[in-house]
């Protein structure tokens, strides 16, 4: 039986900065009393007169992209191939015994914006844990970049996880990880510095690259990780079902 249920989602509202401008949901909200419209469509010759307190429903219009709010990525995000050439699978395809597993937590806040964790980061926060990852363990990365959501310093807050330290969990046999952060891999803004003095195109996206090599997903946009201890504890994330997409929008927890 859990005695604790523990959200960690953040919620989709206009005005947030939670992603990019150009990748912004954009929500619009009909009143019940804006409603009776919609409704005599359904009922020819209602009017407003007709309803309790003259209110018919509420509704809300959304604009969103499958990666607004908290998400999870599907392999096919990545690259149309996974597993050194398999077809990727798509959202709707994902294994939904992938998504109901015990969940570990890596404390990762201690490292600046935009560094790139390595394998031997992971190794020495498991030692420190005292933890050995098991076979489809839920791999929760806590960066601290959820302290900042909402804010213009969101997008560029947290670490992020670099191939090495990816492929470091995926060889252990984790299918599904998740970031307090807006990406899986470091900061972009971070990231495109380094690549404006190396030119080094193999540091743009490593982490989430690592699925072709090896399948599994991530989720993106967690939030309340600091309530969480280091293991010991459920996440559920099912995520919501759409057609041969890229990724599909969850309502993760964490059951303790």
């Amino acid at each position: 039986m859990f005695k604790e249920i523990i959200d960690l989602s953040i919620p989709l509202e206009n005005g947030a900065f939670s992603d990019p401008p150009i990748m912004l949901p954009k929500i619009s909200y009909t009143k019940h009393k804006d409603s009776v419209a919609q409704m005599a469509h359904f009922f020819p010759g209602l009017s407003q007169g007709d309803l309790p307190d003259g209110e018919a429903w509420a509704t809300e219009h959304i604009e969103l992209s499958t990666h607004n709010g908290t998400h999870l990525d599907a392999p096919y995000h990545y690259a149309t191939t996974m597993d050194g050439g398999n077809q990727a699978i798509t959202v709707d395809e994902i294994p939904l015994e992938w998504c109901f597993k015990p969940g570990i937590k890596l404390d990762f806040t201690s490292f600046e914006d935009g560094y790139v964790v390595t394998a031997h980061d992971v190794e020495q926060e498991l030692k420190r844990m005292n933890y050995e990852i098991n076979p489809f363990d839920i791999v929760l990365v806590h960066t601290r970049a959820a302290k900042a959501f909402g804010t213009k310093d969101y997008l560029a807050a947290g670490c992020g996880m670099g191939r090495e330290a990816t492929l470091y969990l995926l060889e252990k046999g984790v299918k599904l990880t998740g970031t307090d952060a807006w990406s899986w891999d470091a900061p972009f803004v971070h990231t495109a510095a380094k690549y404006a003095k190396e030119k080094n195109p193999h540091i743009i996206w490593e982490g989430h690259k690592a699925g072709r090599e090896r399948a599994y997903c991530h989720l993106e946009k967690l939030t309340n990780l600091e309530a969480l201890p280091s293991h010991g504890f459920t996440v559920s994330c099912f995520p919501v079902k759409i057609k041969g997409a890229s990724a599909g929008w969850t309502r993760a927890v964490a059951l303790i």
